[in-house]
């Protein structure tokens, strides 16, 4: 008589905090300092989460997608909103991942009203914007993905940026590449884990990435978990 196998233990729902798109910082009522982020990364990650079953809230800046159907969406414009959207919901959060391209710099004073051209040099004195994902405040069973978008020493910028912000992960994206980055289909990727692991991911499509970071918090996010039970277990024992 064969003996059954048990049944492997359900995938837990978890609820992913998405970020993605570009953030504004204005200089007058007209114009404004922003990159050519599309929002095309956050939206796949969304809705590859979405498809795996798991409850997703997405912070978005001002992109031109639709959002996907099921997902709960906050659209914020600059960089302080961003970081308001998030840290509502960081803390109900199991996992975020940061693809927005959020502005390190502001205008250290915004004019009230519309700058007119004259025939003198124009100095515009910036300051730095919040580092959102160094201040959020993280839970011990928190995973924290983030992404770096660099145009040269692409590995060594990311690595310094994840023992900074004290990231699980984050994905180096080389944004130099012509066939690659802001506003194309697919990027020229790296992973790099905490443990000190790298995964050259070469070029791939932004769905492809969005499909395998969903899988690798989900396995983080099981991994802690086991881990949380297995102490509490022992603590019990003893």
């Amino acid at each position: 008589m064969k003996t059954r196998r048990p049944a492997p233990p359900a995938r837990r729902r978890l609820h992913i905090l998405v970020s993605a798109g570009p953030t504004r910082e204005y200089i007058d009522p007209v114009r404004f300092i922003s990159n050519p982020s599309s929002g095309r990364m956050g939206y796949a990650v969304a809705a590859a989460a979405l498809r795996a079953g798991h409850r997703v809230t997405l912070v978005s800046g001002p992109v031109a997608l639709p959002p996907p159907a099921g997902v709960r969406i906050l659209h914020v414009e600059r960089v302080r909103e961003m970081h308001a959207a998030l840290r509502a919901h960081f803390s109900s959060c199991d996992a975020l991942i940061m693809t927005a391209a959020v502005g390190d710099y502001q205008a250290a004073r915004p004019r009230t009203a519309k700058l007119h051209k004259t025939g003198r040099v124009l100095t515009l004195r910036l300051v730095r914007t919040r580092d959102i994902l160094a201040s959020l405040p993280r839970r011990r069973r928190q995973v924290v993905v983030g992404f770096a978008a660099e145009t040269d020493a692409v590995l060594a910028s990311a690595a310094r940026k994840l023992a900074a912000k004290h990231l699980d992960m984050i994905v180096a994206n080389d944004v130099s590449a012509p066939d690659a980055g802001f506003g194309q289909a697919a990027l020229r990727a790296a992973l790099l884990y905490c443990d000190g692991r790298v995964r050259d991911l070469g070029r791939c499509s932004k769905q492809a990435l969005a499909r395998l970071l969903v899988r690798e918090v989900e396995h983080m996010c099981a991994h802690r978990a086991a881990s949380s039970q297995g102490a509490r277990g022992a603590a019990q024992k003893s």
